[in-house]
């Protein structure tokens, strides 16, 4: 579904306009607030749901996840403006959990099954019930059956059907989730741990009923650019490409000043300084036997998962500064009175900002799926702006960080300039499934004296939760901006 223009989206898409909308015109908040739900889904008959009063209740959930609000509890009377105010202040911050499944939403999927369909044939051969390791499969009416109690789920029947006429049914939250995290309540329907979860938010892309939301700071930067604050933009180099073909880089940097940022940089300026640390940290201890190898430090959800969930590697990890708060705090020493907001496309960056170390460089955190939204509510077309700013901060090696394997390149190709005779060993996982089993041969040493990069997002920054365009295009247009960079890696010595 990456990439396409689904309903699901659309609603996304619309929740955002309309809390922007908040944000920039409301003169009666509370009651403007009630109001939304009825002008989201003001149809007179359901479009999506069985009533038309579901698909209100669910509205209402997502704009509350929007304004940085949590679930109200269905067991208790708890008024959809409850706790508005409070968020009504430009210093309103995230709260845990980050990610969270609308109950009313959720289609209580199959978590893991193996049905026949109308396909089967009735075949005299029943190779299904031969290879059934435990007899699971009988034949009823001429047609195989499952029975569900018996069934391990080893997909042997589906495998060796003729017909494919075997179906295997999996919850797709769960599926794109490689912790574990999504279980079920009582009633089936999906809950995330957040002892588990890392938020990479491939959960949230991966329904197709929209049941998971994370909360947004969309309406709380709106309200802090209002307020006369001197706000900076940074652009993950994820951001390519994301808001159309002819939205140049250019034209972006200058839409984002008509919006109200005094300025724009690029995070791959600390994407730069994070090759250059991360080189030298590999040179001192790796290549030097201190340590058996070095993890990385850009992505959030993989240093999450391997503190939460390997923490014997947690002093592996590079202590090397994430391109977004070492691109904050250049920020912050070239305009010391200025907030800080990172735009890209990661959910977990939220995660990263709420840590009290980062507050006080990271002001603010939206995706570049939410930046549309204000761009809507704004009237802000990017493709029709007129002027174009230069955007010529960073290098390749920084730019190069929006795809996988584009941190370990960087580090790589630093390595073999600045230290010629430090042989340099590349690894480099995607997907948190992937990444497990990486840590897991790390752990067991098959994998010293290697640098290893970890993307929590199968494909990179650019298949983050928060993206508007399909993976493979942009890869494509990072690759282009990339090529596109005067210069190749950053200056020797890169320092703070």
């Amino acid at each position: 579904m990456r990439g396409i223009d689904t309903p699901v989206r659309q609603i996304r898409r619309k929740i955002f306009k309309e809390i922007a909308n908040l944000a920039l015109y409301s003169e009666n908040l509370i009651d403007d607030m009630e109001a939304l739900p009825y002008k989201i889904v003001n149809q007179e008959e359901p479009v999506y749901r069985e009533s038309i009063y579901r698909e209100r209740s669910i509205v209402r959930e997502q704009l509350r996840l929007a304004m940085g609000l949590s679930l109200r509890p269905e067991n208790v009377p708890v008024h959809l403006t409850q706790g508005l105010m409070e968020s009504n202040i430009d210093e309103k911050y995230y709260e845990p959990p980050l990610m969270q499944v609308i109950p009313s939403a959720c289609n209580a999927c199959p978590v893991n099954e193996y049905k026949v369909t109308n396909r089967c044939m009735g075949c005299v051969a029943h190779p299904c019930q031969e290879v059934c390791p435990r007899g699971a499969i009988r034949m009823v009416d001429g047609k195989s059956c499952i029975d569900q109690e018996k069934c391990i789920r080893c997909g042997k029947c589906k495998a060796i059907c003729p017909y494919d006429a075997i179906s295997h049914q999996q919850r797709p939250c769960s599926s794109a989730c490689g912790v574990g995290a999504i279980e079920s309540d009582a009633s089936g329907r999906a809950v995330i741990n957040s002892e588990k979860c890392v938020s990479c938010g491939q959960c949230m892309v991966s329904c197709p009923f929209g049941a998971i939301a994370d909360k947004s700071q969309i309406f709380q930067l709106i309200r802090a650019i209002q307020s006369g604050r001197k706000i900076i933009a940074q652009v993950a180099p994820a951001f390519v490409g994301q808001f159309g073909p002819q939205v140049t880089p250019g034209k972006l940097k200058t839409a984002l000043k008509e919006l109200g940022f005094a300025d724009v940089y690029e995070t791959a300026i600390g994407a730069d300084m994070g090759a250059m640390a991360e080189a030298e940290h590999y040179v001192e201890e790796v290549a030097t036997g201190k340590l058996p190898f070095l993890l990385t430090s850009c992505c959030p959800s993989w240093s999450v998962l391997a503190k939460k969930f390997f923490p014997e590697t947690i002093d592996k990890i590079s202590n090397a500064l994430t391109p977004m708060v070492a691109t904050a705090r250049r920020i912050k020493q070239d305009h010391p009175d200025a907030s800080v907001v990172f735009i890209g496309p990661c959910a977990s960056k939220k995660l990263e900002a709420s840590r009290r170390t980062v507050r006080s460089d990271v002001d603010f955190v939206i995706t570049f799926e939410e930046l549309a939204g204000m761009f809507e509510a704004r009237g802000i077309d990017p493709a029709k702006v007129v002027s174009e700013t230069p955007v010529e901060d960073a290098t390749a090696a920084g730019r190069g960080y929006g795809v996988a394997g584009g941190v370990a390149s960087a580090i790589e190709s630093c390595v073999k300039e600045y230290y010629p005779d430090v042989a340099v060993h590349i690894e480099h996982a995607e997907s948190l499934a992937e990444c497990k089993k990486m840590l897991m041969l790390a752990k067991m040493g098959k994998k010293n004296g290697c640098l290893i990069e970890g993307m929590a997002c199968p494909g990179g920054c650019v298949a983050g939760a928060g993206t508007n365009i399909a993976i493979l295009q942009a890869v494509k247009e990072v690759g282009g901006f990339k090529a596109a960079a005067a210069k190749k890696l950053p200056d020797y010595p890169a320092k703070d």
